[in-house]
């Protein structure tokens, strides 16, 4: 399979995100650093490469932070698409940093918040942010974990009447969570690790629907184990595609309100995610899909 025409693209649908109508397929800036998600990447000219033609096949939506890196996916973002079209929506999040280790750290005061916001202003070369998540530190920054959110969340909100924000978005959050963030100020999109194995968010994804509020997966083959890897490669197999296309393709299907962010270095591997966009998944690979969550 290859994508062809924005058209195409637009085949799978549209979500309301920050304002915009955008397509359900976007791209995730993060394979674009270096090894680990940190320092420069491998190839400076494929990365400025992977992102030009990303938007030549009609991705409207890029999600990205200062912490990949850090700084260096933004300022890559910066360098290869500024000025930005009227049309592209660039999705950041703030809550962490990178320790001179590589090591992941949260980066959650009110200070540091403030600064996050302004570096992303910075190395985008941009005014105003359109959508920024708030990334929740949970169980020492894997899943989520309960508690209030209210103090990090309202230094975003403080932000956005600042005009520095126009649109906030949760990330690693339970569903408690949304609903307090919800009571502080709008919430147009969450962003959790989902899919076709790790389904704990089933019930927030369809709640979310009827809010009309965004729910985008991160790690699309996270999780699985040998077996389910074996039955996703059976199932790509048959119907001609990729164990990752199959996978977009099962998360464009569970919920009108999901958007896809699928990352990578290469324009090849780009392109085959992007055509997930077209495949059709049989009534039989549909329910061998969702048996994986068994």
């Amino acid at each position: 399979m290859s994508i062809l025409d924005k058209s195409k693209l637009g085949k799978s649908g549209s979500v309301t995100l920050g304002g915009k109508t955008v397509r359900r397929l976007g791209y995730g800036a993060m394979q674009l650093a270096g090894p680990g998600v940190f320092g420069p990447p491998k190839d400076h000219d494929a990365a400025i490469a992977v992102l030009r033609h990303a938007i030549e096949a009609g991705v409207d939506h890029i999600d990205t932070s200062d912490f990949y890196g850090p700084h260096v996916t933004n300022r890559l973002i910066r360098e290869a698409l500024a000025p930005y079209p009227d049309d592209l929506l660039i999705v950041t999040k703030i809550g962490a940093r990178r320790g001179d280790d590589a090591s992941w750290l949260q980066a959650a005061s009110p200070d540091e918040l403030r600064q996050a916001v302004h570096d992303n202003l910075r190395n985008l070369g941009l005014e105003v942010l359109d959508v920024v998540n708030l990334r929740l530190w949970g169980d020492n920054g894997h899943a989520p974990a309960e508690g209030t959110i209210e103090r990090e969340l309202s230094v975003l909100a403080d932000l956005q009447r600042q005009g520095l924000v126009r649109h906030i978005g949760l990330s690693n959050v339970t569903a408690a969570q949304v609903e307090e963030g919800r009571r502080i100020c709008e919430i147009v999109c969450v962003q959790n690790h989902y899919n076709l194995v790790h389904r704990a968010d089933d019930a927030l994804i369809d709640d979310l629907a009827g809010k009309g509020i965004a729910y985008v997966p991160f790690f699309p083959l996270g999780g699985f184990s040998p077996l389910q890897s074996d039955q996703l490669s059976d199932v790509a197999r048959r119907l001609g595609a990729t164990p990752m296309q199959v996978a977009l393709a099962w998360l464009l299907k569970r919920a009108p309100n999901v958007l896809l962010i699928p990352g990578t270095s290469s324009v090849g591997h780009l392109r085959e995610n992007l055509a997930a966009a077209e495949l059709v998944l049989p009534a039989d690979a549909l329910e061998q899909l969702n048996r994986l969550a068994a």
